[in-house]
């Protein structure tokens, strides 16, 4: 009788260490089946995100200059017609982040800046200009560079920059989905991202 229940104690223990292990195991693989499934959609948010608007502008350029003591005035001017083309990229081939097996977390350590990029098409009307007072390829430089900043200030508060932010919060939300579906955290530096709002305020 000692012996019987010897065995079935033998039998038992050697069930339940047959499926505490099978139990580590099938852990082991649903925690590496959840990492490679995050890494996946991690690279699939690893690509260049463009969004592309039109700016048009129309101002005049002057310029005076003092000659013979100031007391003759060389004057040149034109009408300025500006039609821009600007792009805003972000490379998230550059996205950075660190995966925290152990403690299933996800963290963001780098979101790249946004480019802009502003191609200006620039006419010039109603050109005027003393023979003392000549258009260069000063005038021409210092026009580029007054329109390219004017482009670039409408464009920060024009609604473009916000569809690019919306479309990089896009991207980034189907890291937080993956993440949050697989039971996961989703932090950005040592901030615990939980909502796409969350997303947003980490771009400002």
């Amino acid at each position: 009788m000692r012996k019987i229940l010897i065995v079935i104690i033998l039998i038992v223990l050697g069930i339940f260490t047959y499926l505490y292990f099978k139990d580590k195991s099938d852990q082991r693989i649903e925690l590496a089946q959840a990492t490679e499934l995050i890494e996946k959609e991690i690279k699939n948010v690893g690509k260049l995100v463009v969004t592309e608007g039109s700016f048009a502008q129309v101002f005049t350029y002057k310029d005076s200059k003092k000659m013979y003591l100031d007391l003759l005035t060389a004057n040149k001017k034109a009408m300025v017609v500006v039609n821009a083309k600007v792009t805003i990229a972000y490379d998230l081939r550059a996205l950075e982040t660190d995966v925290d097996v152990s403690n299933k977390t996800i963290t963001i350590t780098h979101i790249p800046k946004a480019e802009i990029n502003i191609n200006p098409d620039i006419e010039y009307y109603d050109v005027s200009q003393d023979y003392l007072n000549q258009f260069d390829a000063s005038d021409y430089n210092t026009i580029k560079k007054r329109v390219t900043a004017s482009v670039k200030k409408k464009v920060e508060a024009s609604d473009l920059r916000k569809n690019a932010e919306n479309r990089l919060i896009a991207e980034l939300s189907n890291i937080y989905v993956a993440v949050n579906t697989l039971g996961w955290t989703l932090k950005y530096d040592t901030t615990e991202i939980n909502d796409s709002q969350e997303l947003r305020n980490i771009l400002k």
